[in-house]
């Protein structure tokens, strides 16, 4: 099977099963390379008061970030194969939250623990998106 990125996706699939969801049993797990280099990972983390869950692209980047690193440079988001066969992509708030940290281009690979999708970027996902370049004078 063609990976683009077999290291994002293996620490991706090494986390998933640490993924905190009891009620909708949807494990998901994310794996970024940032711009010094290093791989950071989260997973989802829900609550039964579904609102304040966490999505494993949100833990990923709060790693990153508590870590002192500031770009992503590459993403990859996967789901467990035994909940659906289908690619899943990062929810709405997670697109924006991506954005913040990252460019355009961001090469976003979709996968399930057993199968590589595509890869799509962020402006596929988020097009014509609202960012910190937005905010410059």
């Amino acid at each position: 099977m063609f990976i683009p990125n077999q290291v994002l996706f293996d620490q991706a699939k090494n986390v998933i099963s640490k993924s905190y969801s009891p009620y909708s049993k949807f494990k998901v797990s994310a794996s970024l390379v940032a711009e010094n280099g290093k791989i950071y990972s989260g997973v989802n983390i829900e609550n039964a008061s579904y609102p304040c869950g966490i999505c494993a692209e949100g833990s990923a980047i709060a790693a990153m970030v508590t870590d002192g690193a500031k770009v992503i440079k590459e993403l990859l988001v996967m789901v467990d194969h035994n909940i659906t066969t289908k690619e899943c992509t990062p929810c709405g708030l997670c697109r924006q939250r991506i954005r913040e940290f990252a460019a355009e281009d961001l090469p976003i690979h979709l996968c399930n623990t057993e199968k590589y999708f595509k890869t799509v970027t962020l402006n596929d996902l988020l097009y014509m998106s609202f960012g910190p370049d937005n905010m410059e004078k």
